[in-house]
């Protein structure tokens, strides 16, 4: 049985969620005042409807208890209509309730009223594209939740013809190499301690926030 999600807002974000669950085969409800935006998720979503999500007589037609999640994604020009839709959802029982912040206050009350799980897009895409300006070698992030995250980092030249085990990445920066792109073979290689590291390579890690940036600062 496919899973059932409520998107409510359909801006940049809630469309983008939109398109990312279906693709994952997730049957998508999604719901905007603007009727423009409806009718492009129509295009694409199970399901699409207009109405205000703070009119509680509409959201209830929306069934939020049926749903595996249901994601408040208003924007930041209507706080407001996004606390009251957190709470409305809670209220109707929604089993887990996420909700788009967009300040440390907004995200405060969003808990407060029933999120189960409070995101900043924006913040936490900034902090990601600001690791890419600074480390050139840093190509891409992608969080796993709980500040782990999986980064996509060429390698150092300080690494290159060295072992894993001879640079101890756990153990001095607490960064776990998963895998290795090898350059120019479109190989992935599943390393063990003795895989020594060419130049090219790019190695796919796990590790805490924060912890690939030290590594390439020291390296």
């Amino acid at each position: 049985m496919k899973r059932q999600a409520l998107v409510v807002g359909l801006g940049q974000f809630g469309m983008s969620v939109s398109r990312a669950l279906v693709a994952r085969d997730v049957e998508v409800l999604a719901v905007d005042v603007d009727e423009e935006r409806v009718r492009r998720a129509s295009a694409f979503v199970t399901e699409a409807a207009c109405f205000d999500a703070t009119d509680e007589a509409h959201l209830t037609r929306t069934s939020p208890e049926r749903r595996d999640f249901c994601l408040c994604a208003i924007g930041d020009e209507a706080k407001e209509a996004s606390i009251i839709c957190t709470a409305l959802l809670k209220q109707m029982g929604a089993k887990r309730v996420i909700a788009r912040a967009n300040d440390d206050l907004h995200a405060r009350i969003l808990s407060l009223v029933g999120a189960a799980k409070v995101v900043n897009p924006e913040h936490e895409y900034g902090d990601r594209f600001a690791n890419q300006v600074l480390y050139e070698g840093i190509r891409g992030e992608m969080p796993l939740g709980a500040g782990v995250l999986i980064t996509e980092v060429t390698t150092p030249e300080a690494f290159v013809g060295r072992a894993l085990h001879e640079l101890q990445l756990p153990k001095r920066f607490g960064v776990t190499v998963m895998a290795v792109r090898r350059s120019g073979e479109g190989a992935v290689v599943l390393p063990t301690p003795d895989t020594a590291l060419q130049a090219g390579d790019v190695m796919v890690v796990v590790a805490k926030e924060g912890a690939v940036a030290q590594m390439m600062e020291k390296e």
